[in-house]
């Protein structure tokens, strides 16, 4: 065979050989497998010794001392970023201003500026009659009767006008809503300007004042027969057969059996939980801060020592 032939013999016989495909296994090697048990071993070591992380124990009365830290219940409305942007909006006031707990029925007074005052501030004394929204748009409304006139004021809570937020005397109502005061007798609106406030001891529970107003006669501003108020003494004496007709064609005692009306209306325990375990650790520490502060302005330093 002359060198050509062979040649051309060699090269048909490489075209002819199907190359090698190599693949690449997912599958650990010997020595990698042996050396990740060790590595296994070491961080089943750090687990068992580390400690284990320790959620916030958030008290029960939390909901009800900041109402406005809990979402909207409708689901429409939510927002889960927005949320959490305001809570910490909301934690950075608290840090610059007292907010006091206080509820419906608590009187308070705020002083808040005011341009068109005579020193740039105003103070204002009332009654909490109401107390609604959520986040930042949380509001509050005070009622006093000053020169036989009703006056009521809406603050926005973290309103950044407001200076200070006292509580004068931290007391519940029977109702929710003490909107029927505009309806009640003067006397249980009236308010004294200078009043100074009522302390209470520490761990105390909050008292729960049982009064009972009296309403004018109608007409009313609302049908407060419709609302199961516990709060007004005389609402049957202006009542006629046609009221109490009315009254019972709206009544809807099957809502309370509703179980997808209260799920709807509130929120669930558990995501309580999980919104007040962000906040507790600021919220708490605020709370020590003031009842130090408030120890603070108690002791009297004496002028004359012994």
């Amino acid at each position: 065979m002359n060198v050509n032939a062979r040649f051309l013999t060699n090269r048909i016989a490489q075209q002819c050989v199907y190359k090698r495909i190599v693949t690449f296994s997912t599958k650990p090697t010997e020595q990698s497998a042996a050396a990740a048990v060790p590595q296994q071993q070491q961080q089943q070591q750090h687990d068992a010794v580390a400690p284990p992380v320790r959620k916030p124990i958030v008290p029960a009365h939390y909901r009800f001392v900041y109402p406005e830290f809990l979402p909207d219940p409708k689901v429409e409305w939510r927002n889960s970023i927005r949320e959490k942007l305001e809570r910490l909006d909301m934690l950075n006031r608290r840090r610059q201003i007292e907010l006091p707990e206080f509820y419906v029925g608590s009187i308070l007074a705020v002083t808040s500026s005011d341009p068109h005052a005579a020193g740039k501030t105003s103070r204002f004394v009332g009654i909490c009659i109401h107390r609604e929204r959520c986040g930042l748009r949380a509001r509050f409304i005070l009622r006093n009767v000053i020169d036989h006139q009703g006056i009521e004021i809406v603050y926005e809570l973290y309103d950044p006008t407001i200076q200070k937020v006292e509580v004068l005397r931290l007391e519940k109502r029977l109702d929710d809503s003490l909107f029927y005061l505009r309806d009640a007798l003067p006397e249980f609106s009236t308010f004294d300007e200078h009043m100074e406030a009522e302390t209470l001891e520490e761990g105390t529970p909050v008292p729960i004042n049982e009064l009972k107003v009296v309403l004018r006669p109608r007409p009313w501003l609302e049908r407060w027969e419709r609302q199961n108020l516990r709060g007004v003494a005389n609402i049957d004496q202006y009542l006629k057969d046609k009221h109490r007709k009315s009254s019972e064609k709206v009544q809807k005692p099957w809502e309370k059996y509703d179980l997808m009306k209260q799920y709807r209306a509130t929120i669930p325990e558990e995501e309580q939980k999980e919104i007040f375990a962000e906040v507790h650790t600021e919220l708490h520490t605020l709370e020590l801060q003031r009842k130090r502060n408030k120890r603070k302005r108690t002791f009297v330093k004496p002028k004359h020592l012994a």
